[in-house]
């Protein structure tokens, strides 16, 4: 029998990383609900042991059903049926099989039906997920709305739409529109109030939703006459009702078809307000970005895992020239570096979900109580440290992801073109991943405050400054020399901007900058991780290794730049 979680050891090397005692202290609140729910945990390792027996369940039926089913629902797809969304037999069968294992709704508080799970084993639980079928993840890791919920409505709109995930109910975010697609700021969707009803109203069109015609949907809305900025949005929750919302089609995508994307329109369709007017996206609809971009990252683990594992098998059973292609060295160069850059991955991605579990339990705990000094300290470090560490990890995750897929297709030659190899399918699906959510041009956007406001260069600091075995000391010392040279070329890019006052320098360069920093930030998790298992010692090195050289290409490319060069590139008959 095939399970993805058990299969993969490096899953519960994460699950078990020395933060996560803090984390559940936190979550649990010195585990207050043994006495409410028989299957609360009554201490860490009863925690701990109840995350991975729910993982395992997650990685079976991900293994036996879901990854089973991914070809039929690649090629099926969803369809349009009286203005209504039909699944993929296989996807149907997917989402009953983890609804009935009480899987949808596990970070949810156990008085909602849920698990109370913190968000590393919940974003596993994705990563395993898109592993099996990146199309399903989508739907999989959707449940997330309930976390934006949880966070920001009123106790009567959780009391009413919460419990309705444990029992299967799946969900939408509906943000975008045929003219806002990235500018969310752009959002046209009217929200007005009847008096008479006294209900809020929806009336609109929207555009590229995932999943669109979801049981419950977060729908970003105008709310404020007049306005046509990010400050006249507001956020609501409806249930779909099957009459005052409509599917007008499902796009034909290149990949991941087992997730319809739709076009949607609204007709009086009624809603409730989210939390304040005004705040749908400064406040509420950042945070639900936040929070898909580490679903993102989850997802992008997982296909290059997928993609991975079909290289290597393939690599090991194809022959040419009398051997086994994996013994060429072109062949098992291309395996290494896929691995090395999955396990980068992996080990990014679950660095920013302790960032996040961290400072969402002490916002937790402090709905019950008032936080000591200390507290509050730690929940701010950790909150800046998850605001520049997300867009890091959805930029890396997901041009990895791309790389890996890439290459795996190469390694199977033609045969990898053909649709009677899954890879095909994974290939197709990967591209998505560093266009949605924001596309890779948009993660650098936001992760130069990183850059600029040296948050990423404390927190190099920080990760040399950690206990490590001398036998290690090497590695450290090249990381050291690392950031040195980056420290360099972010201050040779500031003393330009700053003289000419012109961001466009700092903006031409913001991707060098970030990806050096990823690169150091991602060798000294490495590192750490070698001070847990030293089998990763080989995936530290290499990955400094190629990290030096990429590194110093982008360093001596800033610096041999020139303010006037920028002129080559900005032509005004663009």
């Amino acid at each position: 029998m095939a399970n993805f979680y058990t299969d993969n050891k490096d899953l519960k090397f994460h699950l078990t990383h020395p933060l996560m005692k803090k984390i559940v202290a936190l979550k649990e609140n010195n585990f207050v609900d043994k006495d409410k729910y028989d299957y609360a945990p009554v201490d860490f390792e009863d925690t701990m042991d109840s995350y991975d027996k729910v993982m395992e369940i997650v990685g079976d039926i991900s293994g036996e059903i879901v990854a089973p089913n991914a070809e039929s629902v690649d090629a099926e797809g969803p369809k349009v049926v009286d203005n209504r969304v039909v699944y993929a037999r296989g996807t149907k069968e997917n989402h009953e099989a983890m609804a009935n294992a009480g899987l949808v709704g596990i970070s949810l508080p156990r008085k909602y039906g849920g698990l109370n799970f913190s968000i590393t084993p919940y974003v596993m639980s994705g990563e395993i997920v898109a592993r099996a079928d990146a199309g399903f993840a989508n739907i999989w890791g959707l449940q997330d709305c309930a976390e934006t919920l949880h966070e920001f409505a009123s106790d009567e709109i959780n009391d009413e739409f919460l419990p309705k995930f444990n029992k299967g109910a799946t969900a939408a975010m509906d943000l975008t529109e045929p003219d806002a697609g990235s500018d969310l700021q752009a959002v046209m969707l009217k929200a007005h109030y009847d008096e008479k009803q006294g209900i809020w109203l929806l009336n609109g069109v929207k555009r590229f939703i995932t999943n669109g015609d979801a049981h419950v949907s977060l729908v970003l809305a105008r709310s404020e006459e007049g306005t046509t900025d990010g400050r006249g949005l507001s956020l609501f929750v409806y249930e779909n009702d099957q009459t005052t919302m409509s599917v007008r089609r499902i796009e034909n995508k290149l990949g991941i078809k087992g997730s319809p994307t739709c076009e949607l329109v609204f007709k009086d369709a009624p809603a409730k307000l989210v939390g304040d007017r005004k705040l749908g996206l400064i406040k509420y609809v950042m945070s639900l970005m936040n929070s898909a971009r580490l679903g993102i990252g989850a997802q992008s683990v997982g296909i290059s895992e997928a993609a991975y594992r079909e290289a290597l098998e393939y690599a090991k059973e194809r022959e040419q020239f009398g051997k086994p292609i994996i013994q060429f060295p072109a062949v098992y160069e291309m395996l290494t570096d896929m691995e090395v850059k999955l396990k980068a991955s992996r080990t990014m991605l679950y660095e920013t979900c302790r960032f996040v579990d961290m400072y969402k339990a002490y916002n937790l705990v402090a709905e019950t109580r008032t936080l000591e000094k200390e507290e509050r300290t730690d929940a701010k470090y950790y909150q800046r440290l998850a605001d520049i560490f997300t867009p890091l990890l959805k930029l890396v995750t997901s041009e990895y992801c791309n790389q890996v897929s890439y290459d795996s297709l190469q390694i199977h030659g033609g045969s990898g073109y053909m649709k009677d190899y899954p890879i095909e399918r994974i290939f197709r699906d990967a591209r998505i991943t560093n266009i949605y959510e924001g596309t890779s041009q948009l993660q650098v956007v936001a992760a130069i405050r990183g850059v600029t406001t040296g948050g990423y260069l404390k927190q190099m600091r920080a990760y040399e400054a950690q206990e490590l075995k001398p036998e290690y000391d090497y590695l450290r010392r090249s990381l050291i020399d690392m950031t040195a040279e980056y420290e360099i070329a972010v201050n040779a890019v500031n003393e330009i901007n700053s003289k000419e006052d012109n961001n466009d320098y700092l903006d031409f360069h913001a991707r060098r900058l970030v990806e050096m920093a990823g690169n150091i930030i991602i060798a000294y998790l490495l590192l750490n991780d070698t001070m847990r298992d030293s089998e990763n010692e080989k995936f530290a090195s290499l990955f400094i290794k190629k990290g030096i050289v990429e590194n110093r290409e982008k360093s001596l490319y800033i610096q041999n730049f020139e303010l006037k060069d920028l002129g080559v590139f900005k032509k005004q008959d663009f």
